[in-house]
């Protein structure tokens, strides 16, 4: 990794070196203030401390690839959810989640927890609502340095909606699709004075598609406020609730050619009554951000959360396409999580002679409660947790009763214990980077990270014996990078960064006797890119990265410790996206993979191709349509195995119409070739069937 990073520091420079200024400077769109918190300035966008990059620096002056969704393409593209935003960003695809949460391979590494919100850790395991964003941001590759462990592969930033000072509106947001499900959200803002803003969003779901039994309802609640302390110090207070009930569908099986059996894509594999899960939350935050000069900003952020969740669900776990019959095992899940977060930063700006320099300095607390259980099904037919079944539709199982695939009525119970811990986890943590402005066609990014992650883990299975465990990581997680502009609108960069996930993982589960003695993972990012606002309005990224794992694991020969390669990934990236003309926009977004796990096999959920595009006309100041189409290349279910999702291509359309400034009504057609597919598999027989031709109808506007 280091040759890696010493050719691509080289290889940067070098091409900078023979390109020269080539051209003055592109002109850059006079700046628009968005609610105080993002400006753009033609393909630059500067962005507030509460969100991803903490730093007021230029997307072209990033050393890393990023792509940030605003809320206005959220409604133009009819997103609903943070699937369908990855949907359409390279590099990124989703995974299943097994039917209850977000779950997304950044760069072929699968998370379900490097999820932040304004900058705060987010790692809850849930379906996240778009209805308060202004924008979400997904920054690819690790980066410690600002997040701290995990984000391995990448992170999601969500930028809540903030109190406006000094406006007044209502909007809201209704819609209905052709599955039967609906949703309405309201945004109001109210001026309290001159000085403070109360803001409040909140939205309503009714869940359905086109599985049998799916249903659910969500719904929640995000009041702010916006208190404008003196002339140079902001506070904004927020309290969201969250309430979430939905069926868990894991999908369907894979059968002797090795894919997913089309001719099951109707049955659901669970239970119609049992396979659920609800979640609630209560989340606390506070923000204060003060100037104490122009080249001086100070940033606090104190925050609590409160969730309680449940999810419970049979699913299939084999099947014997010969004679039809499959198998289910299950379990029912509940967790209680508490997270305090105290953190604040720095963000300086000087010079030291000719050099200018960007720094950022932060420190950052969090404290967390986890408390976990887990039970398995005893069925009656066999006093173990699985039991068979006729793929049948519907299944001959309701309730946790039915008839087996022998003809015996059967039932179950979940009376037997898998887990049950509880865990306490504390971290410290402490970073600095200087982005080192050496002349007009150079900076130098330089930047470090000390993490102290403390976990303690009780066993509580046995009331009588219990077993605890801990363990403490002292990690130094460092970021490099060289960026080089020959002219203002061009950027070439090359970087080096790390992360570290500890063997607990991301949720905290558990710590047995091996993994406790072990050192966390450790994942080195190399990439070179290029960043080009070739147009007024329009923006070119390419990138080429490595990415390795690297993880201690027992010696069996004598029983020590030696250090391994876990998981390598390198690939290319290419992004496209702005105004080709006055009345078309284009986002367009390519990638190509390739890994091997540390057995030299293809890892699994690593498509070598995918590619996605979407195209908005503008046909008049009233109406407008767009279209757009992702591909996603085949992909392994397990690592190394014949087990493949098969490659497809789905179309969307769009349409919409303007009465006035305050009335808006549009419709999204989603997979308009009403394809048959199955985009992510959270493991042998279960793979996720993609939803057929549908159509949303949305009425937005203000009064």
């Amino acid at each position: 990794m280091t040759k890696l990073v010493t050719r691509l520091l080289g290889a940067t420079a070098l091409t900078a070196i023979a390109a020269g200024p080539i051209g003055s400077a592109q002109e850059a769109e006079e700046q628009v203030s968005v609610q105080d918190e993002i400006v753009v300035v033609g393909q630059y966008l500067y962005t507030d401390q509460v969100n991803a990059l903490r730093a007021p620096t230029p997307i072209i002056d990033v050393p890393q690839s990023l792509s940030i969704i605003t809320a206005d393409q959220i409604l133009e593209r009819g997103f609903n959810s943070i699937g369908d935003v990855i949907d359409y960003i390279p590099g990124v695809t989703n995974s299943q989640g097994e039917g209850h949460r977000d779950a997304i391979v950044f760069r072929g590494v699968r998370s379900t927890a490097d999820f932040f919100v304004d900058g705060v850790r987010d790692d809850v395991q849930y379906y996240r609502p778009l209805y308060n964003l202004e924008q979400v941001e997904v920054l690819r590759g690790p980066n410690a340095l600002l997040f701290g462990r995990g984000g391995t592969g990448g992170v999601l930033n969500r930028v809540t909606k903030k109190g406006v000072i000094g406006e007044r509106f209502n909007g809201y947001q209704a819609g209905l699709d052709t599955f039967g499900g609906f949703n309405v959200a309201l945004d109001s803002n109210f001026d309290v004075s001159d000085k403070a803003a109360i803001r409040i969003n909140a939205f309503y779901e009714s869940l359905e598609n086109h599985r049998d039994f799916y249903d659910g309802d969500n719904y929640g609640i995000n009041p702010t406020a916006r208190i404008a302390l003196s002339p140079s110090t902001t506070l904004d207070l927020s309290y969201e609730y969250a309430n979430h009930e939905r069926f868990i569908d894991r999908g369907i099986p894979t059968g002797d050619n090795f894919e997913p059996v089309e001719a099951l894509k109707d049955i659901t594999f669970g239970d119609a009554d049992l396979n659920t899960a609800e979640f609630e939350a209560h989340i606390l935050r506070a923000n204060v951000q003060h100037t104490f000069n122009e080249n001086l900003k100070g940033n606090v952020t104190v925050a609590y959360g409160d969730y309680d969740k449940l999810y419970q669900n049979f699913y299939a776990s084999d099947y014997t396409q010969s004679t039809n019959i499959v198998e289910l095992d299950g379990y029912v899940d509940t967790t209680e999580r508490q997270r305090f977060t105290l953190a604040g930063n720095l963000v300086g700006e000087f010079e030291t002679g000719s050099i200018g320099h960007t720094i950022i300095g932060g420190v950052e607390f969090l404290d967390t409660g986890n408390d976990n259980d887990r039970f398995n099904p005893v069925f009656s037919s066999n006093g173990t947790d699985r039991e068979t079944f006729l793929a049948t539709r519907p299944l001959s199982f309701r309730n946790g009763a039915g008839v087996n695939a022998n003809g015996d009525a059967i039932s179950m119970t979940f009376s037997d214990i898998n887990d049950r811990n509880e865990a306490e986890v504390q971290v410290t943590s402490f970073y600095i980077q200087d982005q080192i402005e050496v002349n007009q066609y150079v900076d130098i990014l330089l930047g470090a990270r000390f993490d102290s992650f403390e976990i303690d883990v009780t066993d509580t299975e046995d009331p009588t014996t219990p077993i605890s465990r801990s363990r403490t990581d002292d990690e130094i997680s460092p970021r490099l990078g060289l960026i080089v502009k020959p002219q203002e609108n061009i950027s070439l960069y090359a970087s080096y960064s790390e992360s570290f996930l500890p063997r607990s993982g991301g949720q905290y589960a558990s710590l047995s006797d091996s993994t406790e003695q072990l050192d966390p993972d450790i994942f080195e990012q190399a990439e070179i890119g290029v960043k080009w606002d070739f147009l007024d309005g329009l923006s070119l990224t390419a990138a080429y990265f490595e990415n390795e794992q690297t993880r201690t694991q027992r010696n069996q020969a004598d029983d020590g410790f030696e250090t391994a390669r876990g998981l390598k990934v390198d690939g290319f990236e290419v992004q496209l996206q702005g105004e080709l003309t006055d009345y078309w926009f284009v986002s367009a977004g390519y990638s190509n993979l390739s890994g091997e796990t540390s057995s030299g096999a293809k890892p699994r959920e690593l498509p070598e191709q995918t590619l996605s595009i979407w195209n908005n006309f503008q046909v008049n100041n009233r109406l407008g349509f767009g279209i757009g189409a992702t591909y996603q290349d085949e992909a392994l279910i397990r690592d190394g195995s014949p087990l493949t999702l098969p490659s497809f291509t789905r179309l969307d359309a769009a349409a919409y119409y303007e009465f006035s400034d305050d009335l808006r009504i549009q419709l999204n057609v989603e997979n308009l070739t009403d394809e048959v597919y199955f985009p992510s598999s959270h493991s042998t027989h279960q793979a996720t069937v993609g939803a057929p031709l549908n159509a949303r109808v949305t009425l937005s506007g203000r009064f």
